[in-house]
């Protein structure tokens, strides 16, 4: 007897089963941060994790009796101070891009105001984009009242 199908004699044939995605995409809570604000972040954990590293070593080697001590402990602080900077210029830069950008749901915001300058000239350019096309589309020239 001839196996058909390409079955294997002895094989018990399996039901189809649908397919199953490891993992199932779930729509984010939070919004992802606008990318100057992500870069200030980034750049203000790279400084805290270097001030928190140099704080150690000063630790140590204030516990160590070593004579790297002393530089340490002042470079903690001025990387500490640089380290406030950082923060602030992340809450800063988040501000900034809360303005411009029209997070900020107030009569005043500045952002409302560009994104409505901006919709008007689209709105222009659209509106004489389509005047060249009427007019074009006569096969008349640009400013001939009528034909010939």
């Amino acid at each position: 007897m001839a196996p058909e199908d390409g079955a294997v004699e002895g094989a018990t044939a399996q039901p189809h089963t649908q397919y199953r995605p490891l993992w199932v995409e779930e729509p984010a809570k939070r919004y992802r941060m606008p990318d100057p604000v992500r870069t200030a972040a980034v750049r203000a954990l790279i400084i805290i994790s270097v001030t928190l590293i140099q704080a150690m070593v000063a630790f140590f080697c204030t516990m160590a009796e070593s004579w790297l001590a002393f530089p340490m402990v002042i470079s903690s602080v001025a990387s500490t101070v640089a380290a406030t900077w950082s923060v602030v210029d992340v809450w800063v830069t988040r501000q900034v891009w809360n303005q411009r950008n029209g997070v900020v749901s107030e009569p005043s915001s500045t952002a409302r105001e560009l994104r409505r300058e901006r919709r008007a000239a689209r709105r222009r350019e659209r509106t004489a984009a389509r005047e060249q096309k009427r007019i074009r589309g006569r096969g008349g020239q640009a400013g001939q009242l009528s034909h010939p």
